[in-house]
């Protein structure tokens, strides 16, 4: 942002050339004090262009002998891409959510406005200044007045990115006062994002995610009918993906219940138990998920004693998997094998 000039002895002569290029403008400072201004080009220093200097050195008719005095540069241009955003949330009062905790970051752009009043009041004696030097301060005050322009919107959080323009607009208005006692200009202030926690973000996917899966019944039906699938593509899976199966339709069924959807009626009571029927059954043994197999191949099994009282079975309809002893057609089954 400023560079001071250097040159031996510090030392300058009538008639001396001075080039100021595009961008900047050079300062004159004689003990302290802010003398002359040069905008870009090339000047000849003389008693004419120097007025401030020669009234400060008393030259009246000219000067002859060398004078020191520093010269400094100073970039005019804009510094953009300048970082800004907020290190603790902002507690705001949602329309919709309540009080809620929101993060916002951007940019902005500065340049120098006042160079006398820059170099004065941040500059001091430096010989280099760079915008990184001030930058921290210029964030702060950024983020002060943002944060008072968001906690006061009455704006909900699902609207604010339609309006990131006018925030950032607002906050520029607001903040360029600020920027104007050191000289500065804030030329753009741009809104980024605004953020809420992740947990809530997460809470409002899952919202999301029941709206578009709409109809819970039909859902849990879809989620059934993919597990068969699976499990057939998959025969020799592990009985524990099995159990997945039946604990996942089992869940389903729960979430229909809660959603209004009729439990199946219990089954009457009979003085013989039903006789089996057609589907085709799962069963564990040895450990491994076997199935589908029907009605013959589980007598089979019974008769060899692969299958017995404590053989894990499931099929559709099940919610979950259940001993043979707890199937009433298998435990009828099984007792006549005895």
């Amino acid at each position: 942002m400023v560079y001071r000039f250097s040159r031996p002895k510090q030392e300058m002569k009538n008639g001396a050339q001075l080039i100021v290029r595009p961008g900047q403008l050079a300062l004159f400072v004689d003990q302290g004090k802010v003398a002359d201004v040069f905008e870009p080009g090339r000047h000849r220093l003389t008693t004419a262009n120097l007025p401030l200097l020669s009234t400060l050195r008393g030259w009246k008719y000219g000067f002859e002998s060398p004078f020191k005095a520093d010269v400094l540069f100073v970039s005019t241009t804009q510094f953009t891409n300048r970082k800004w955003g907020t290190s603790n949330p902002v507690i705001v009062r949602d329309p919709e959510l309540g009080p809620v905790r929101l993060r916002a970051f951007g940019t902005y752009a500065v340049r120098v406005k006042r160079p006398e009043q820059f170099v004065r009041e941040i500059v001091g004696t430096s010989s280099v200044f760079s915008v990184d030097e001030i930058t921290e301060q210029l964030r702060d005050l950024v983020v002060a007045r943002f944060s008072g322009v968001l906690a006061q919107g009455q704006t909900s959080v699902f609207a604010l990115a339609t309006q990131y323009a006018e925030l950032g607009a607002t906050v520029l208005d607001r903040v360029a006062a600020e920027f104007t006692q050191y000289g500065l200009e804030l030329t753009q202030l741009v809104v980024e994002n605004v953020s809420l926690p992740p947990e809530v973000e997460s809470a409002l996917d899952q919202r999301t995610r029941m709206n578009v899966i709409g109809d819970l019944d039909q859902y849990a039906k879809l989620q059934s009918a993919d597990a068969l699938r699976d499990a057939a593509r998959n025969p020799s899976g592990a009985a524990a993906g099995g159990v997945g199966i039946a604990m996942g339709m089992a869940m389903g069924q729960r979430a229909m219940a809660g959603n209004g959807a009729q439990a199946a009626p219990a089954a009457p009571a009979a003085a013989e138990p039903p006789p089996l029927p057609l589907e085709e059954w799962y069963v564990v043994v040895d450990g491994k998920r076997r199935g589908p197999i029907g009605v013959a191949t589980l007598a089979d099994y019974a008769a060899k004693g692969i299958f017995t009282i404590e053989t894990l079975v499931w099929r559709s309809g099940m919610a979950a998997w259940t001993r043979a002893a707890d199937v009433p057609a298998m435990a009828g089954m099984l007792a006549r094998r005895k």
